[in-house]
């Protein structure tokens, strides 16, 4: 049997760890951080309407034109209809690091390059998200970082 190929699709912590064994009532948390760049703002704009007018049908192009006309407003729907932001990125054949460094994708009917993801996997968060209360949630808490260290 061959060895499984290294990659840094996924990273654990830094340094070497110890093994963890799962066990009961231990939380797997995995962050990831996926990044495009905008290369054509009016594509992005055009695409992220076409996909409020999928998802909302019936919605008229002067509706759609009215409510996405922010980026981050453009980036929610687009994630809302595609589960990520620039799919298709492995698809590319470019891996989890998109093209090479400095070069972006110009030609994408969604005026976005990929600019790379990866995922650090984290065992035994002290607090998974499900206990964490709403109002926590919406605070300038950092849900991302990560739990301190013994």
């Amino acid at each position: 049997m061959a060895d499984a190929p290294e990659t840094a699709d996924h990273v654990g912590g830094c340094g070497e760890e110890e093994p963890h064994q799962p066990v009961a009532g231990m939380t797997i948390s995995v962050r990831t951080r996926r990044d495009v760049v905008v290369v054509d703002p009016e594509r992005f704009l055009a695409a992220a309407r076409a996909a409020f007018r999928e998802l909302y049908p019936g919605t008229s192009e002067e509706d759609a034109l009215r409510h996405v006309r922010d980026v981050t407003v453009a980036a929610g729907v687009l994630l809302d209809r595609d589960g990520v932001l620039a799919p298709g990125l492995r698809d590319a054949g470019a891996g989890r690091c998109g093209p090479l460094p400095g070069r972006r994708v110009l030609d994408r009917p969604d005026g976005l390059s990929p600019a790379g993801e990866i995922l650090r996997i984290v065992v035994d968060d002290p607090q998974p998200l499900q206990d964490i209360a709403l109002l926590q949630l919406t605070e300038c808490r950092d849900l991302f970082a990560l739990p301190p260290t013994e």
